[in-house]
């Protein structure tokens, strides 16, 4: 019996390797391809994930024309306010760390909680001047469909009907915030590091929807919650772009392909690979690279994955769909904080 367990790690050891150098070989191949046209962006293979499955797990945005798919109303009256040439959400509300700061939705569809989540409190802090996370553990675990990692949409409509409490990231401290994110950021990659370890093999389950603050938290869940006032949903190139540079960040979502794991510089654009599933985002800026239009985006995938979390998508085409579902709406100023 020891021989044959002996026997059964030693191939095993063996067919680890192999396993990832065949995973690799997937986005080897994507990179080479997209690199060798020269395209508007560049590639390179993702330390975070290891197949086009791994990526699958993060997608659960409902895309705008699925069966489930519920969309906010269409902003359709606009001011005429002349907009720059190029918009940073950042640069222009430094006060607002969290418009920068990158979060991980770790191995969970709940890519909709991060981008509602996201554009919500980035204009929370510029209607308040309260530079606070807001809870993506309610968001994803209280108004997805039973489990959060299954799939959503943008739901500022749950921001304004049921509010949102604060909610840091994993590992903030215990009581900073009301409800933070329970699910580990963790890595698909070999080796995995204390800060990133190995995601599990399936993904996980966000089904603990909150009702009170966590223990050390001075306020009562109730207490806690900020409203959104409105929401609404915005069409066109230069609706979208006046909206965020007036408002602040958006929900964005889109359709992912198998070359966009691999994006690590330039303006993206669908060069190579088939369809893997809808994500959401967070539109935070725009602007123009070496005559190419572009969106900046941010990611939920953690900083180290693209250009420090965020990616450049070519602005004014509707690549990817990603101006087919931008929305958002304005906070309830009135709400103490």
């Amino acid at each position: 019996f020891k021989i044959l367990v002996g026997n059964f790690f030693d191939t095993m050891k063996v067919f680890a390797p192999v396993v990832a150098v065949a995973a690799a070989n997937e986005f080897a191949q994507i990179v080479d391809e997209v690199n060798s046209k020269a395209t508007t962006w560049t590639a390179q293979a993702p330390e975070r994930f290891q197949t086009f499955d791994d990526v699958k797990q993060l997608l659960g945005a409902i895309l705008p024309g699925d069966a489930d798919f519920v969309d906010l109303p269409e902003q359709t009256v606009f001011q005429n306010v002349q907009v720059p040439a190029s918009f940073d959400s950042a640069e222009n509300w430094p006060q607002c760390t969290n418009i920068a700061n990158v979060r991980d939705q770790s191995s969970c569809g709940s890519c909709w909680a991060f981008g509602s989540v996201s554009s919500f409190e980035s204009r929370a802090c510029i209607a308040t001047g309260n530079d606070v996370k807001y809870s993506p553990e309610q968001t994803a675990s209280c108004f997805g469909f039973g489990d959060g990692c299954g799939g959503g949409f943008n739901v500022w409509s749950s921001f304004e009907s049921q509010g949102v409490v604060t909610g840091g990231d994993f590992y903030d401290g215990e009581g900073t915030t009301c409800a933070r994110y329970k699910l580990q950021p963790c890595a698909h990659h070999v080796p995995a590091t204390e800060k990133y370890p190995a995601c599990p093999s399936t993904e996980y389950v966000e089904d603990n929807c909150p009702t009170q603050c966590e223990s050390g938290y001075g306020k009562s869940f109730s207490q806690d919650k900020l409203h959104a006032a409105s929401t609404y949903s915005i069409r066109g190139e230069a609706n979208i772009m006046q909206e965020l540079a007036t408002n602040g960040p958006m929900y964005v979502s889109f359709t992912v392909y198998s070359d966009f794991p691999a994006y690590k510089s330039g303006v993206y654009k669908h060069t190579s690979g088939s369809q893997l599933g809808g994500h959401a985002v967070t539109l935070v800026g725009y602007g123009e690279l070496n005559g190419e239009k572009y969106w900046k985006i941010k990611n939920s995938w953690n900083e180290q994955w693209g250009n420090n979390g965020h990616f450049l998508i070519s602005r004014g085409n509707n690549e990817c769909g990603i101006e087919g579902n931008a929305g958002a709406g304005t906070i309830a100023t009135n709400t103490v904080v």
